[in-house]
């Protein structure tokens, strides 16, 4: 009966272990597959950017769907071009939402950047911005990590901001935003952090 007991109890342990890995690495082809069929979406419009790593969106969203599901309501739900600056909590803070209107700025002042405990969604909901966007673990780092961010130097390539769109920012994409685009001088935008991990 102990050995029984014993055995129940290691499968338990076992079975709560796997529950909080995360989920495993999937293939290029099935991740687009994945991003395409937009159950993830729910319902929401918006379409992910041509940029968005899908292989590491899928793991994420799997990993920890209920804080996806969650930052992706709160877009569908709000109406973004009433929605007032500030922050918003969403899911404590494991998934949060800070709104901006302000100023672009010229691309000199503006520096490479990357996060380790949150992912970034970033959506453009009135005017234009560039954004760069780089390898991590191919750039320069300038600025040792702290607060979240770490800053660089980096080779980039960049992109003008499209309706619809939005832009996700892994622990290894180091992106160069609110850079000002020709013809806009304000820009309404909304930054969702979403955690990594829930252990961090």
């Amino acid at each position: 009966m102990k050995t029984i007991c014993f055995s129940l109890l290691l499968s338990m342990m076992s079975f709560a272990g796997l529950a909080q890995q995360p989920a495993q690495a999937v293939s290029n082809k099935t991740a687009k597959k994945w991003v395409k069929k937009k159950e993830w979406a729910n319902g929401l419009a918006l379409e992910p950017h041509q940029t968005v790593n899908k292989p590491a969106f899928y793991t994420a969203y799997h990993t920890n769907q209920k804080w996806w599901d969650a930052a992706f309501a709160f877009l569908k739900e709000q109406n973004l071009d009433e929605i007032k600056p500030g922050k918003y909590p969403i899911v404590g803070e494991d998934v949060f939402a800070s709104v901006t209107e302000a100023p672009s700025h010229p691309k000199e002042e503006v520096k490479w950047e990357s996060h380790r405990k949150y992912i970034d969604l970033q959506y453009i909901i009135k005017g234009k911005e560039i954004i760069g966007i780089a390898d991590a673990s191919k750039a320069t780092i300038t600025k040792p990590y702290t607060v979240d961010v770490v800053n660089y130097t980096a080779d980039g390539k960049y992109y003008t901001t499209e309706p619809g769109k939005f832009f996700l920012f892994f622990p290894n994409d180091a992106h160069r935003p609110t850079i000002k685009a020709e013809g806009y001088d304000v820009v309404k935008k909304i930054v969702i952090k979403i955690r990594v991990d829930a252990n961090q």
